[in-house]
């Protein structure tokens, strides 16, 4: 009986662990050709050339209105980005890194003897629970873990983003 016992343990073990799903899905779809967010609406759309591929509801930088202009403002960076970099180790859950700041970012927060800050990112939920409100990021673009694996399986290196008021 103990023998019977211990191997429909072992069955229901294996067949658990075959459950465990990878944060790493594979997407072979058309390309995405764009990333367009629209900050008042809270919206991120991802478009193969004109078309609307998969929308997604987003949370923003804590000061969620206006231009990133300094480092620490809790502001989203708007204006014309890449796509230029992938964390699969993000404490974010999986992420991908958006080139602010350009050079005209650059220079205007240098003007104003400030740093223009970096480090900006699509990315996943936080691990410390900071999600529990809106608009709760240092400036990047959140949205749920499932949903960022999706993104990042989408999105390639080099992929234009557009990041509207």
């Amino acid at each position: 009986m103990r023998a019977i016992g211990a191997l429909m343990c072992v069955v229901l073990f294996v067949g658990l662990s075959g459950c465990s799903t990878s944060k790493f899905r594979t997407y072979n779809g058309p390309e995405v050709t764009k990333v367009v967010v629209n900050k008042a609406d809270r919206k991120m759309h991802l478009l193969h050339h004109d078309r609307v591929l998969n929308s997604y509801d987003v949370d923003l930088g804590f000061a969620p209105e206006g231009h990133k202009q300094f480092e620490g403002d809790g502001k989203t960076p708007e204006g014309e980005y890449l796509i230029d970099r992938r964390n699969p180790n993000s404490e974010f859950h999986l992420s991908i890194g958006i080139s602010y700041p350009n050079s005209a970012d650059v220079t205007r927060a240098r003007m104003a003897g400030l740093s223009p800050g970096g480090d900006i990112f699509i990315h996943g939920e936080s691990k410390r629970g900071f999600a529990a409100k809106r608009d709760w990021t240092w400036g990047c673009i959140a949205v749920t873990n499932r949903e960022m694996e999706d993104i990042y399986a989408m999105v390639k290196n080099g992929t234009p983003i557009l990041v509207n008021p």
